[in-house]
């Protein structure tokens, strides 16, 4: 598998060099995977530019073939922003192992390329990370059961069954949502592709025995018509990962 290549552009990073192996105090490193997200990706960086917190952007470009990659490329030199693509489509997980890699702040963020997540929330996510509390924060999204009873079903089931299997007694498994002290998270060999990510990386969280901290969220869920991507069988593929972590 090829090293995916950086933008022929000079994006300046966050710091020449972190302060800490642990990344750079106090900055937060926005990680977020794009795949054919033309309409929005513009609208989603400004809306993360805007929150007014030290912190780097990296946009993992994976693949994407509906001009996506030529909007990333056009954007003009921002010191917040790094862009990465990748030299074909690999899915989520592939391209948040890539974020993660190229991370230097003391926090990471997943930040999904879509408007269903609003970065406003940033504050009240990194709060118990920066107070000690925690080191693995999850955002609880409010129920929604009109974003269509088959996905809110399946979130249900897939929170219910981790619950089960790790005994972690959170509210929300499949949230997008996830931050992580870095140095943290960089210590998970992350293996999934796909949307599997967070099933994945829940599971070997619980095992290391780090307590998962929640706190609520807005989000304004997306139709399928509007670009949704996950589908059933991801809901499947999520089942059987939480299963093969906890068994296998």
């Amino acid at each position: 598998m090829s090293t995916p290549a950086s933008v022929p552009k000079a994006y300046p990073t966050l710091v020449e060099t972190p302060t800490t192996a642990a990344g750079a105090k106090g900055y937060l490193s926005v990680i977020i995977p794009v795949y054919n997200e033309s309409r929005w990706i513009t609208t989603v960086l400004e809306m993360v530019k805007q929150v007014p917190m030290p912190k780097e952007i990296i946009v993992v470009d994976d693949g994407s073939t509906d001009g996506t990659r030529e909007t990333l490329l056009g954007l003009p030199d921002d010191s917040q922003v790094r862009v990465i693509l990748h030299d074909r489509n690999r899915g989520k997980g592939a391209a948040i192992r890539t974020g993660v890699r190229h991370a230097l702040g003391e926090y990471i963020i997943i930040q999904d390329s879509d408007l269903e997540y609003d970065p406003n929330d940033y504050a009240a996510l990194l709060e118990p990370l920066k107070s000690g509390r925690a080191n693995v924060v999850y955002g609880v999204r409010p129920d929604r059961p009109q974003r269509g009873l088959f996905f809110f079903l399946g979130a249900k089931f897939l929170t219910w069954l981790t619950n089960f299997l790790y005994g972690c007694n959170i509210r929300d498994e499949a949230t997008g949502y996830k931050v992580f002290r870095a140095s943290l998270l960089k210590r998970i060999p992350l293996k999934g592709n796909r949307f599997e990510f967070c099933p994945e990386v829940t599971a070997k969280v619980c095992r290391m025995g780090e307590a998962i901290h929640e706190v609520p969220i807005s989000y304004d869920p997306r139709p399928k018509g509007a670009g949704k991507k996950i589908r059933w069988n991801d809901g499947m593929s999520a089942i059987w990962t939480l299963l093969w972590y906890r068994f296998f």
